[in-house]
């Protein structure tokens, strides 16, 4: 080949890398009444690959919205977000393809796998590198409402269109296929743009292409649009136009992220600061404009920073809108520049995105503290809380999911990341990764500069996270980053670090590190005299234990990680205290805080509870739990019964043991005992030792689980002379094993439960499905059988036998309000246990065997129509057959219920004298319980 040749190609080539790949012309008219848009699309495809293509991908994410079935119809089912699943058939969205031609010829196509959103085209003729081939589409998109995924048409008439239009698919080696799961991860080519939009004139339109013509007839307009190297094309149809622009220099910037109380001059300053930060950092942006929207914004938020109710404005004037704009600026300029993988690889973007957030806090608010000026309130600044900065927040999440055993590798698919993780956490653990990788280099221009070298190679360009691997290792090279790539990046392996032991020479010390973990990432050692910084050592391998010997120039305390850089899970053993007995002080502290590592917490705050024996009980719990859990926790709460005038309480000691990651992940130990009143004037003393198996599987995502739990419950009753329980005090040894599986549409389990004390043996099973049909039908099926294997409590009535509606609860695993009332209000609670029955019938016990069968469905919304059915087997009686039906109010579903008996063994009983009496209920008032009501959709 000649040199000529060699020039021409290697110029053709980088022009492939420098101009888009594709270009697409559209004429599109939006009927906003009608909540359509009608699309004339042309589509040329550059096959810039080596390999030669006999079919072509596209993505229509517009049509994800067109089904509860979708691949985006069933992550919101997963996620537990039922307004898509309810929502109206016109709130959803789809597209309608006319025609899908090249050259006149009409296309073989069709959606790809079943999947609505991917199209698979058969060429008519094979497309050879370095070939162009055009494509034509006719078709129709109808927009979806914005309350799924914020953008599609809003109430007050607006329009914000995303995804909006059909695009090829990215081809590498193979073709890189995704769905729409609402992770805000389109995955597409650099293409340029040409297009002509028609639309009502009472609309203004805003978007970040460059606006070529405008032109108006009756009552209509049409705008020209162009853009080149584009990625995406977002549009903002607004009736009443609340986008402000500012001239940066050589960028035009749109927002309508708003901050009532700051002035346009003061909103200028700020977003020129970010640009300016931003272009030092990364280099220029190569766009005219770019645009942010308080939409976008909502979508990926600064979790924290707006969680606060809007009175209390926490922190100083301007700096709520400034890191509002720092982290949608941020986002934008990176994600219209880098074109890197973003569902598979996108801690890439998203570490680089965290650390210069955390990079601009520290430079321009390094005093900002998490809670912002709540810190200076008097009480309010005692809390540990209040200590912590602003950034800190950062390590606070990752830390959260990483001690619920739900941290994820940071290079797993996006899609397969817990919500958490997904949203918040693993963005985070990227960029605190950045951080400690710099504290470790010990050079802050190390990562800055590799950082700015990538962006500059890279923009505009396709890169991996390879690309930023080898540039990274390339400028550290004085010390190895191998462990960052091999072990923070692809495992989900922990840091957890101990200074195991301290022998003092003349004038060093040796030191003793332990790793708890399987890894080679490094910590680093700080010499401490008169709470002074004097020596820091990198350790940069612990395989186990490692001896390292250090001067000592009178210190008087060694501590791991001194400064905080490195993401441990656990910094309270990062401490020895060289000149006293305890490394870290007791400390109490009114109400739960963040947790202190310098510091053994004691936590305590006043506690009410409430049971119509005790009337409120008024006490203190003693804890040490902090807002992020740990492994070991205790509880002890002494209580006084206001009605009783008896002293009462609880307490209780845990320790979670992670085994590994799926299968059999978690060990519990647990102790716990109470004392309360069961009955007027009677108490009851309840000790119970605990150990149970947690089981998962592999795809955290997954809501399978299952618990296999082996307890002794031991019981001690004083006894009432007036009427004498026959077997006050009694112990059960229970061995239970519960599985779940569970999401919006489909809920089923099994729990499989033995008992065994001196008197008696028996065993049960419950079935429970719950179905949720495509035309919003609800079902739910529930069976229950058990039986005796043998049954010596003839003495003690029916305490331990089958109850039909309202069990006993002689284990105290229930939170009846009344637990021993046969009349009155608290006798109506119901919990759905045993039998399952909601009619009180005459005989209510079995003390042989039972089974029953409880079936419900809804007749409207939250009303249900419900039945049960059963048998129950008492000595020496024939089986008698059991029934009833009534009316379910289901206000919570498994929360708040009401049940209206209807029909049962009693005949009507509707109209009947006592039927305000036959009413029964189900309420939740444990604060756990309703908490996981609405964290289930994160985690």
């Amino acid at each position: 080949m000649t040199l000529k040749k060699l020039l021409y190609c290697s110029i053709l080539i980088s022009c492939q890398f420098i101009s888009a790949q594709h270009r697409i012309g559209i004429e599109a008219s939006l009927d906003d009444k009608k909540k359509i848009i009608a699309i004339d699309q042309t589509i040329e495809y550059h096959n810039t690959s080596s390999d030669t293509l006999t079919e072509i991908f596209f993505l229509d994410w517009a049509n994800a919205f067109s089904g509860k079935t979708t691949e985006l119809g069933k992550r919101f089912s997963e996620d537990f977000l039922k307004r898509f699943y309810y929502a109206k058939e016109e709130e959803r969205g789809r597209t309608v393809i006319q025609s899908f031609t090249s050259n006149d010829k009409y296309l073989t196509w069709n959606r790809y796998k079943d999947l609505s959103d991917i199209i698979q085209v058969q060429l008519n003729s094979p497309l050879l590198p370095g070939e162009r081939v055009s494509f034509q589409l006719t078709y129709q998109v109808k927009i979806p409402s914005e309350k799924f995924t914020r953008y599609g048409y809003y109430d007050n008439g607006n329009f914000h269109l995303k995804y909006w239009h059909i695009i090829p698919a990215v081809y590498t080696d193979n073709w890189v296929l995704y769905s729409h799961k609402n992770l805000d991860d389109l995955y597409a080519p650099m293409m340029d743009y040409d297009i002509k939009l028609t639309f009502s004139d009472k609309y203004t339109l805003k978007t970040e292409l460059n606006s070529n013509s405008q032109t108006a007839t009756n009552s209509k307009k049409t705008i020209a649009l162009s853009g080149a190297n584009r990625n995406k094309v977002d549009l903002y149809f607004v009736q009443q136009d609340l986008f402000y622009s500012f001239d940066l220099g050589h960028t035009e910037f749109l927002s309508d992220i708003e901050d009532n109380d700051l002035g346009n001059e003061m909103k200028l300053v700020a977003t020129q600061r970010i640009f300016d930060f931003l272009e030092f950092r990364l280099g220029s942006y190569p766009f005219d404009k770019l645009m942010v929207s308080e939409s976008d914004y909502k979508n990926n938020p600064v979790y924290g920073l707006n969680q606060l109710p809007d009175f209390l404005r926490p922190f100083p004037d301007g700096f709520q809108y400034e890191v509002k704009q720092l982290k949608s600026i941020t986002e934008a300029y990176l994600e219209n520049t880098l074109f890197i993988n973003p569902r598979e690889e996108a801690w890439v973007v998203d570490g680089i995105h965290i650390l210069l957030m955390i990079d601009y806090v520290n430079q321009y608010y390094p005093k900002m503290k998490i809670v912002g000026n709540l810190s200076e309130i008097f009480g309010l600044r005692w809390f540990h809380l209040a200590d912590l900065e602003f950034n800190d927040q950062y390590y606070l999440a990752y830390k959260n999911m990483a001690r619920l055993m739900l941290d994820q590798p940071l290079n797993t698919p996006k899609d397969r990341l817990v919500k958490f993780n997904a949203n918040i956490a693993n963005a985070y653990k990227a960029g605190i990764g950045f951080k400690y990788l710099e504290d470790y280099l010990e050079d802050d221009n190390i990562i800055q500069n590799s950082i700015r070298e990538f962006y500059e190679k890279y923009s505009l360009k396709y890169a991996t996270q390879h690309n930023f691997k080898e540039i990274l290792t390339k400028n550290s090279s004085t010390k190895s980053v191998a462990w960052f790539f091999e072990d923070y990046i692809p495992t989900k392996e922990k840091l957890d670090f101990k200074i195991k032991k301290v022998k003092k020479r003349e004038d060093s010390l040796e030191v003793t590190i332990k790793n708890f973990r399987n890894n080679a990432m490094p910590i680093s050692l700080a010499g401490i005299r008169d709470d002074q910084l004097i020596s820091k050592t990198w350790i940069e391998s612990v395989p186990g234990t490692k001896k390292i010997t250090i001067a000592n120039p009178d210190l008087d305390k060694l501590a791991l990680d001194y400064e905080q850089k490195v993401p441990e899970i656990n910094r309270r053993n990062n401490y020895r205290n060289l000149k006293w007995i305890f490394n870290r002080p007791l400390q109490f502290r009114f109400f739960q805080d963040a947790e202190d590592p310098r510091y053994s917490q004691v936590f305590f705050i006043p506690e009410f509870e409430f049971n119509i024996y005790d009337g409120f009980t008024v006490g203190s719990k003693f804890y040490n739990t902090t807002l992020i859990r740990r492994d070991f926790n205790y509880k002890i709460t002494p209580f006084y019964g206001i009605k009783s005038n008896k002293l009462l309480g609880s307490a209780g000691f845990s320790y979670r043991h992670q085994i590994g990651d799926h299968d059999l992940y978690m060990i519990k130990y647990i102790f716990s005992g109470n004392m309360f009143s069961y009955a007027p004037d009677l108490l009851f003393r309840r000790f119970s030792p605990t150990i149970q198996f947690f089981y998962r599987p592999e795809d955290l995502r997954s809501n399978q689980g299952q618990v296999t739990t082996i307890r002794s419950i031991n019981v001690l009753r004083e006894r009432n002379e007036e009427n004498p329980v026959t077997t006050p005090d009694y112990s059960v040894f229970n061995v239970r094993h519960q599985f779940s599986d569970f999401n919006l549409t489909n809920f089923k389990s099994f729990l499989v439960d033995y008992q065994i004390a001196k008197n008696f043996s028996k065993i049960s099973t419950t079935l429970n499905y719950r179905k949720l049909f495509l035309n919003n039908r609800q079902i739910n099926l529930r069976f229950f059988a058990g039986t005796f294997l043998y049954n010596d409590t003839e003495k003690d009535g029916d305490f331990f036998s089958f109850a039909l509606d309202r069990p006993t609860d002689y284990l105290f695993d229930y939170s009846y309000l009344g637990r021993s009332e046969d009349t009155g209000f608290t006798s109506q609670q119901i919990i759905l246990a045993e039998g399952g029955f909601k009619s009180k019938l005459d005989n209510q016990f079995a003390n042989q065997w039972i089974t029953t069968f409880n079936a419900d469905t809804n007749i409207w919304n939250w009303i249900y129509l419900y039945g049960d059915v059963g048998f129950i087997k008492n000595r020496n009686v024939a089986p008698e057959f059991v029934y009833d039906s009534g009316i379910r109010l289901s206000l919570v579903q498994d929360y708040f219920e009401v049940f209206f008996p209807l029909y049962s063994n009693k005949g009507w009983e509707v109209g009947q004298p006592d039927y305000d009496e036959r009413i029964r209920f189900i309420v939740t008032l444990s604060p756990e319980t309703l908490i996981k009501l609405f964290t289930r959709e994160w985690y």
